[in-house]
């Protein structure tokens, strides 16, 4: 019998990972082994870490990296891994660190060289990076603000919905992180995208995404020009930044599952 390849789902800030749980089954069907852990601090559940807020705080892009390299280790052999904004982030770290086979990164949120940032990206920033506090602090979203940032391309009623379902409150840290990026020699957010010898990479754009724009997603694919190894982009013109877990969340998920296979994986 062979053995399943391992899929790691890997969440965005202010989404729990139960958020995920489509795609576990989804992956699960169609043979993969496939599991969705949480960020360090989150709690099993909404409600429970939304009742202990203080436990996500003051983790940056380096603590979540850690976290699921630590449980890539437990595998019984190299993952793909998927990721959905901060988690396309770490996912593209993760592959280029040779921790997995190949990665999906969904609306990433900009790597180290990303340089144009479009005002619905820094609208949404703001909340958080206005108040140099955050930065250790966590940060929850009210239900406008999710509204603004991943709900705009859905109904009223549907983005409530999923605010109510995924929304939790969040470490301020990593999106100071990333602000900072193009001054940091060490930033947390650089990636080595000259990289040859990696595993395929697919990067997905939403044309409708306020807090990754699609040109955020071109931009990160661009940064890969120099590398040798497989890198793709798809952009779903239509798509906010809840594409992963709206009620449309299956044709971002097929999408992945055709490209995997086009791969051979």
């Amino acid at each position: 019998m062979t053995e399943q390849t391992p899929v790691v789902f890997i969440h965005g800030l202010w989404i729990h990972s139960k958020a995920w749980q489509n795609w576990v089954t989804l992956y699960e069907k169609s043979g993969y082994a496939a599991t969705a852990p949480g960020w360090p601090g989150d709690g099993a559940s909404v409600p429970s870490t939304r009742s202990n807020p203080t436990a996500v705080a003051d983790k940056g892009i380096n603590d979540i990296y850690d976290t699921y390299a630590a449980y890539i280790r437990t595998l019984p052999q190299k993952p793909i891994v998927v990721g959905h904004s901060f988690g396309g982030l770490v996912a593209q770290k993760l592959l280029a660190d040779g921790l997995a086979v190949a990665a999906v990164a969904i609306d990433p949120a900009p790597i180290k060289g990303v340089k144009k940032v479009p005002l619905s990206q820094i609208r949404t920033a703001i909340p958080v990076v206005s108040k140099k506090a955050n930065k250790t602090r966590s940060v929850s979203l009210t239900e406008r603000q999710f509204r603004y940032g991943f709900g705009n391309a859905l109904s009223k009623q549907e983005s409530r919905d999923l605010f109510q379902q995924f929304a939790i409150p969040g470490p301020g840290k990593p999106l100071f992180e990333v602000t900072s990026a193009a001054k940091d020699p060490k930033s947390p957010a650089a990636v080595n995208t000259a990289k040859a010898d990696r595993g395929p990479l697919l990067i997905i754009g939403g044309g409708k995404d306020h807090t990754v724009p699609q040109i955020v997603a071109e931009q990160a694919f661009g940064l890969y020009a120099s590398s040798a190894a497989i890198t793709d982009l798809e952009v779903f013109p239509d798509r906010g930044h809840s594409l992963v877990f709206d009620s449309r969340w299956a044709e971002v998920a097929q999408t992945t599952l055709r490209w995997l296979k086009r791969q051979g994986l």
